[in-house]
């Protein structure tokens, strides 16, 4: 089996190369094959508390459902996040990748987001609201120059922000010209259920269980107070309570009558009782993880420095990605109740078209920053690419991070 080199990337990056790089690892849950896990949740206005994303996938070559236990997105995140944390860290390679940092000053404090984490990325509305040396930053020509890239020559991004182009980004505000950019590494991890079948033989869609929860309160399982007491318990804790809950206990205590109490379990005192009201984990007889990094997608991006200088370009987002990618694999951290470990070593192949494939060794972290250190240098040598960290520093408006308001105290 073949280690993954820059010829790979860059044979990869030219005309007629690979189609994609694809890494499939079989995981299980940590206490064995007998325990759930929790996938993801996901907002449904009918159904309080989330929804379980049920799909149906094909495991070999049986339909099943599958049940979404990370999104694309998601992974996305986590792949961004192992690539920020090294650059915090003072990686001395990655602190080279150019990137784009919003400042805001909130509480006397200085704080600082950048584009490896804001939603939008170089298109996000925390940059696109600040300024530049005392320019709006819509209107300076390096935030502009990174607006007109496009597939025909991408170089701004590159200089500047170049994840959002392995991770994707929409100038979804802007009037013409949007910048739009599919994300060349996409990933998931999902988990195969069993699932019934109706008269017909057709796949059920699995109903998620619930579980039971409890909270003891060694004082008293209800603990009830009067008007007065309530209302003086939830104005010694104001500071520290949300506009929200302190006001509706400050309901809650109004409605109590002379002489009556009532619980003060708003106030977090007293028990809960077993009830069967939260969404159980879910039993998988098989977890994959999967990932997929498109050459395709990289081999419509043109940077102005001809064929050679095109393709290692290409090789260094490539790089770039398979670094993120090997950074965020190497910690299996997703939520609570949702522990997995890897069943096998990952299984990366190449696909070399025509319906031939080359099998890979996995990239580790060592070797991934060793080709993306190669990949650079090449691309400096051929293509006359410059990284050097910090490319672009956004004051962020005031008003905004002045109007910023936790989620349970924003308006409805």
């Amino acid at each position: 089996m073949r280690s993954l080199d820059l010829a790979t990337l860059l044979a990869a990056g030219s005309p007629g190369g690979s189609s994609c790089l694809t890494s499939t690892t079989a995981l299980e849950p940590a206490g064995g094959r007998h325990s759930s896990v929790a996938p993801a949740k996901f907002a449904d206005r009918a159904k309080k508390g989330g929804v379980y994303a049920y799909e149906q996938r094909y495991l070999g070559d049986e339909s099943r459902y599958a049940v979404v236990i990370d999104s694309k997105q998601s992974q996305l995140n986590r792949a961004e996040v192992a690539l920020a944390q090294a650059v915090e860290d003072g990686h001395p390679l990655l602190s080279r990748v150019p990137h784009v940092r919003v400042s805001y000053e909130r509480d006397g404090a200085a704080e600082h987001y950048y584009d490896l984490t804001l939603p939008h990325r170089v298109y996000d509305g925390h940059i696109r609201a600040g300024s530049i040396d005392g320019q709006p930053a819509t209107q300076t020509p390096a935030y502009r120059a990174v607006r007109d890239a496009s597939p025909a020559n991408a170089r701004a991004l590159l200089e500047t922000s170049p994840v959002t182009l392995i991770f994707g980004g929409w100038d979804s505000s802007r009037r013409s010209r949007q910048g739009r950019w599919r994300s060349a590494l996409v990933g998931e991890i999902v988990g195969f259920v069993s699932a019934s079948r109706d008269h017909s033989g057709a796949l059920q869609k699995p109903e998620a269980g619930l579980r039971g929860g409890a909270r003891v309160d060694p004082v008293g399982m209800q603990i009830n107070l009067n008007k007065k007491v309530m209302t003086e318990v939830a104005n010694q804790q104001q500071a520290e309570l949300s506009p929200t809950t302190h006001g509706e206990i400050l309901k809650a205590a109004n409605g109590i009558k002379a002489g009556e109490a009532k619980s003060a379990s708003a106030l977090g005192l007293g028990g809960i009782p077993p009830s069967l009201d939260q969404l159980a984990g879910v039993a998988c007889d098989a977890i994959l993880r999967t990932h997929v990094l498109s050459f395709a997608t990289l081999r419509q991006m043109r940077f102005g420095a001809g064929v050679e200088g095109d393709a290692a370009c290409r090789a260094l987002l490539a790089a770039l990605a398979l670094n993120a990618l090997a950074r965020a694999d190497a910690e299996l951290f997703l939520r609570a109740n949702c522990d997995l470990v890897e069943a096998e070593a990952p299984k990366v192949r190449l696909d070399q078209r025509g319906g031939a494939f080359a099998d890979l060794e996995p990239l580790s972290i060592d070797a991934a920053d060793l080709l993306l250190s190669e990949a650079l240098a090449h691309a400096e040598k051929v293509a006359d690419v410059t990284w050097s960290g910090l490319a672009m520093r956004v004051t962020g408006n005031p008003d905004i991070v002045s109007g910023a308001v936790e989620a349970d105290e924003a308006a409805p």
